[in-house]
């Protein structure tokens, strides 16, 4: 099998040399998850100033990993975004984000879309769009990142935010659907919930409707996934929202997104 074709392995320890060496220093994209933790991100991070001639980069960057408390790939990785963004404020560096936007591997590339969150000169709608490649990358694990590295400024900024990713939810892209559904997700994973969509959910409709019979399962998903954050908290907007998407749509897309989103108020039932 090709290397561009490999099912990735199912362990950081089965990983073959080659290809960890060959992801260490971003000729490859990673294949599942198992790959993109075990880079290090330290060796990759070299290989990519040394490439861009920005070898001044390293040393700051190196030392703020040095001086974390805890040294993980989630730690490092977000050390190594927020580090690349303070150096290319220093220097002025208006370049080198657009280079490793288009760069092989899937981390480098998601170490850019940190650094477009850590960008407090942006307003809402100047991130979002600075973002939307990223949320259209073909590749899995940029485009989590995306939506986690601008959440915090989505929450900040939520009734704008709402209001532009809205227009996203009808786009062609089912990425791009897709992003604006999961990065305002009441509860989200591993990430800051958003409080204020937790207890009145219905703010976020306008994204919500145009998706409730999206034709692409990955947008199902998230969907689904949406109405059953905001049914742990608002269990009748879930079950309401559910009842009149059944009656306006009758589509087998639509009863699936009901399905999921109604699992854990029927669990809660179930045990009554």
């Amino acid at each position: 099998m090709s290397v561009t074709k490999r099912k990735g392995a199912k362990s950081i320890k089965d990983i073959p040399k080659d290809i960890l060496d060959q992801l260490n220093h971003g000729d490859i994209e990673t294949a599942n998850l198992v790959e993109f933790l075990a880079i290090d991100g330290r060796v990759l991070l070299e290989t990519v100033l040394v490439q861009h001639d920005r070898r001044e980069y390293l040393r700051p960057i190196l030392d703020q990993i040095n001086n974390l408390n805890k040294h993980t790939f989630v730690t490092i990785s977000e050390t190594i975004g927020t580090g690349l963004y303070e150096q290319i404020v220093i220097h002025k560096d208006s370049t080198f984000l657009p280079a490793i936007s288009i760069h092989k591997s899937d981390l480098v590339r998601s170490w850019a879309t940190v650094i477009v969150g850590e960008n407090s000169t942006l307003k809402i709608e100047q991130m979002l769009e600075e973002i939307k490649p990223f949320a259209a990358d073909s590749h899995f694990n940029v485009r989590e990142c995306a939506w986690s590295a601008v959440r915090q400024n989505i929450i900040q900024n939520l009734d704008e935010s709402i209001k532009l990713l809205s227009k996203w939810a009808t786009s062609e892209d089912e990425n791009i659907r897709r992003f604006a559904s999961e990065a305002t997700r009441p509860r989200g994973v591993w990430c800051e919930h958003i409080k204020v969509l937790k207890e009145t959910p219905e703010m976020a409709l306008p994204i919500l409707e145009p998706l409730k019979s999206d034709n692409s399962r990955y947008v199902q998903n998230s969907v689904g996934n949406w109405l059953n954050d905001a049914s742990k908290t608002q269990p009748d907007f879930t079950r309401k929202l559910c009842s009149r998407w059944d009656k306006e749509s009758n589509t087998k897309e639509t009863k699936y997104i009901i399905k999921r989103a109604l699992r854990t108020v029927e669990k809660i039932q179930g045990k009554l």
